[in-house]
């Protein structure tokens, strides 16, 4: 065992004592049974779904418990830093409506009395711990190079041993100590490791509050707490780090990826050498996708809807997506009303332990509904701000003619039990909207364009001219389709569907092929809303100024 003096040499002469943070983040005052859980992103990369799934369901547990929930940043992988990953959190967090009750950012939290929540700024903290470590002989200074460890990583496999830095194989494990003073005293490199007291073979069990009773080999690996002396910043490695914050902080429930299930017994390890109580656990498993005939994880470099960004940019309503995820988590709240489903707690009895498929099809439709429950202002406030961001031009022909866009939205939306669902994110609004609005509305002027479906230019003249010279406005006593096939029966087409079908050759199309001459004229496609509804919504000067452009 290392020398006091040696040991505290490494360290500044006023690091405090456990005794000093222990004081300075006391035990929470809140009611029994209250949960304080945590979300702690790494910003090694930009915000993946899976974990606004699990952000939703840390905070969901501590709002439903009368508990805290914290946003806590772990960017001790400095040379992995990405710029821009914290704003991209903080938008994401913002969209979806994910509001710490203590963070650093202001923009995700309020500053809570447990901080700092950024790991970076908290490496006093860690010093202490790793200190009181090696002065308890529970860690020690390990000066092995890249070149020794990838020798013993080669004479492993030889062996048939298995791999990892444990027993003979920890050449640093039980150095003299006049050996470890000469490499320091050399100013040679180092990382502080844990002396993992587990034995090989030995299994360990433990309760996962999803997944109940798990048992593993225990941890024998002398795992890096400590990241190398020639750092600038001295930072931890993820597991001391994970121990002593989630201590300090108080928190009671850690729900992380399944990817962490192994590390549990090497996380107990350090929270008993550490003196502290271990943490409870939930291990989510990750968001899946269907990819031809089997699943597998959502994927950052494969898979678009993998990004938060992707939810963002399309202007998918985050009602829709929470609502969808907490389906994916408890099945019941899939067949409750979205307000309900939102407000009910999520229970971890009742999570799958196989990974959620997530379908964007599937949510797509979830989000037609929740829109089509949605009146016309409420879709105008929650499109306008998208459209500020990625259709300016929109945005400001949206407010040109509010009026308008109301008119538009009312087209199969109100007043009917079977509203319009064709409106799933705000990024489909210009297509499905956009061709009420002159300003952006392409006039259809070539009679022999082909969404006429092949009718001759001069009938398709001729509807339009008949259609103008004898234009009616839709109103309550008015029979407004009968315009059209009162005029397509002057054309010469098949009124009814089965003449044409019997004697193709004798109609030059049928009632349909006709009404789809007005419907292109005044929609420019083939596939509208109720074309009488669409009219009143345009009114008679806009409808004659589309009907009469054909050259």
């Amino acid at each position: 065992m290392l020398s006091a003096d040696l040991i505290d040499s490494l360290f500044p002469v006023d690091l405090p004592s456990p005794v000093h943070w222990a004081q300075r983040y006391p035990e929470r005052a809140l009611p029994a049974g209250a949960e304080v859980t945590r979300f702690a992103p790494s910003p090694t990369g930009w915000l993946h779904i899976g974990g606004i799934f699990t952000a939703s369901v840390s905070l969901d547990l501590a709002r439903h418990s009368a508990g805290r929930y914290l946003l806590r940043i772990e960017d001790t992988d400095q040379a992995r830093f990405e710029e821009g990953a914290l704003d991209q959190f903080e938008e994401g967090f913002a969209y979806f409506g994910i509001r710490a009750d203590e963070s650093d950012s202001p923009g995700t939290g309020d500053p809570g009395r447990y901080g700092p929540y950024t790991q970076s700024a908290r490496a006093e903290i860690y010093q202490t711990y790793v200190r009181e470590l090696l002065r308890q002989g529970k860690a020690y200074p390990c000066f092995a190079t890249k070149e020794e460890l990838s020798a013993i990583a080669d004479k492993q496999k030889a062996a048939g041993a298995l791999p990892g830095y444990y027993g003979d194989w920890a050449i640093w494990r039980d150095a003299p100590q006049d050996q470890v003073q000469a490499r320091l005293d050399a100013g040679d490199p180092y990382v502080i490791r844990f002396r993992s007291p587990g034995i090989g073979g030995h299994r360990v069990s433990y309760i996962d509050e999803i997944r109940g009773e798990l048992s593993f080999d225990d941890n024998r690996n002398d795992v890096v707490i400590l990241k190398s002396s020639d750092q600038a910043l001295r930072l931890p490695t993820y597991h001391l780090a994970h121990a002593v914050d989630d201590h300090l902080m108080r928190v009671t429930l850690v729900v992380r990826s399944e990817e962490w299930i192994s590390s549990v017994p090497l996380h107990h390890q350090l929270f008993d050498a550490l003196g502290f109580p271990r943490v409870r656990y939930a291990h989510v498993a990750p968001l899946m996708k269907q990819d031809g005939g089997s699943r597998r994880k959502l994927s950052k470099r494969k898979d678009p809807e993998a990004s938060v960004n992707y939810y963002i940019d399309q202007g998918i309503p985050a009602e829709a997506v929470q609502y969808y995820l907490r389906g994916l988590a408890n099945a019941r709240l899939a067949e409750l009303p979205l307000p309900q489903a939102l407000a009910e707690p999520l229970r971890l009895g009742e999570f799958g332990v196989a990974g959620p498929l997530l379908d964007v099809a599937k949510l797509d439709d979830v989000s037609a509904d929740y829109v089509a429950t949605l009146s016309g202002e409420q879709i105008l406030d929650l499109v306008l701000p998208w459209a500020d961001v990625y259709d300016k031009d929109l945005a400001s022909v949206i407010r040109a003619e509010r009026a308008l866009a109301l008119r538009a939205l009312a087209v199969e939306r109100e007043d009917t039990e079977s509203p319009r669902k064709d409106l799933r994110k705000w990024a489909d609004f210009r297509t499905v909207y956009g061709f009420f609005f002159p300003a952006i509305f392409e006039l259809v002027a070539d009679p022999a364009d082909e969404r006429f479906g092949g009718l001759s230019p001069d009938l398709v003249r001729a509807m339009a001219s008949g259609f103008a010279a004898g234009y009616t406005e839709p109103g309550p006593d008015v029979a407004w389709f009968e315009q059209i096939r009162e005029l397509a029966g002057t054309l010469g087409f098949a009124l009814r569907r089965k003449d044409y079908k019997k004697n193709p050759d004798a109609y030059p199309g049928d009632i349909a092929d006709a009404s789809a001459v007005i419907r292109v004229l005044l929609t420019g496609t083939r596939q509208s809303p109720d074309l009488a509804e669409t009219a009143n919504a345009l009114g008679r000067a806009e409808v004659l100024r589309r009907v009469t452009a054909l050259s």
